[in-house]
């Protein structure tokens, strides 16, 4: 009797690892929903993309044979923001949860970029070509339309004009210097996000809201997934080192550490950074 097979399951940062290998293969949903594993360890992103399979389905059995993409954009828009209520958590923007499609697709609330992401799915699928803004501040829709561009705010489901864009991106324009002759054209920040970025962008609010609570379990998680996600960028290494320090786990801070300096040994802060490996070296290895 010949043996029988068996087979691991991937853990699930070697999941994340296999979908955000590729460039040019990345299923950008995919890897998103596969984000809210880190909270709940038994979720299969594949039943996320279900729930927002069905959403589509509903739309698409709607939409006339006839219909234009014109057409097809606002049916989309009185359906995602009218009849399913998505729309941003204003009451709680900060709940870790708004980054979680799975959970964004049960409360209906979320931020701008879960709610984009969720938006862009069900408009390709309706043969709309959407795609994201990594806007300044504040993730964006852009659709391209036969008669130009359309440029939504998923938080608010508002249409924004040129003007509105301007304005909001003035702020950041003047902060950077970028006016007068240094001004840079609107364009500039209207291009579509390539997925890797969004992925970045997400898990970085989610970095970003961690560290603010020192929640340093979390945090190293997501870390994880960022030097998955950004082999190159050694200021993730350097931050995961810090987390990991922070839960006592010196031996794996000291080898992060280790590699930033190595490629970033002229950087501002690695003077004082040497100071604390030689620290964590004497510290008890615990991993």
């Amino acid at each position: 009797m010949g043996r029988s097979l068996h087979f691991e399951a991937p853990t699930a940062l070697e999941y994340f690892a296999s979908l955000v290998a590729d460039d040019a293969s990345m299923p950008l949903i995919e890897a998103a929903a596969a984000v809210a594993q880190d909270e709940y360890p038994q979720l299969d992103p594949q039943d996320t993309l279900s729930r927002i399979d069905s959403l589509a389905d509903r739309l698409k059995r709607r939409l006339p044979a006839d219909a234009g993409p014109m057409q097809r954009l606002r049916l989309l828009n009185r359906f995602f923001f009218g009849e399913l209520g998505f729309a941003g958590n204003v009451n709680n923007y900060a709940d870790r949860r708004n980054s979680y499609l799975s959970e964004v697709l049960e409360t209906r609330r979320g931020i701008p970029i879960t709610l984009a992401l969720v938006y862009i799915e069900i408009a390709s699928q309706i043969g709309l070509s959407a795609h994201g803004i990594a806007f300044p501040g504040h993730f964006l829709v852009k659709l391209r339309m036969p008669r130009g561009e359309v440029v939504i705010d998923p938080f608010s489901g508002q249409s924004l004009s040129r003007e509105d864009l301007d304005e909001r991106l003035a702020p950041f324009r003047h902060q950077r210097g970028l006016v007068g002759e240094f001004e840079a054209p609107l364009g500039l920040f209207l291009q579509s996000a390539p997925p890797r970025d969004v992925i970045a962008r997400l898990l970085r609010n989610l970095k970003e809201l961690h560290r603010s609570a020192a929640d340093w379990p979390r945090l190293v998680a997501v870390l994880d997934r960022l030097v998955i996600l950004l082999p190159q960028v050694w200021e993730e290494r350097r931050d995961r080192a810090v987390a990991r320090a922070a839960l006592g786990h010196h031996a794996a801070a000291c080898e992060d550490l280790e590699l930033y300096l190595r490629h970033r040994g002229e950087a501002e802060d690695a003077s004082e950074l040497r100071l604390r490996l030689a620290e964590w070296r004497t510290r008890p290895r615990l991993h």
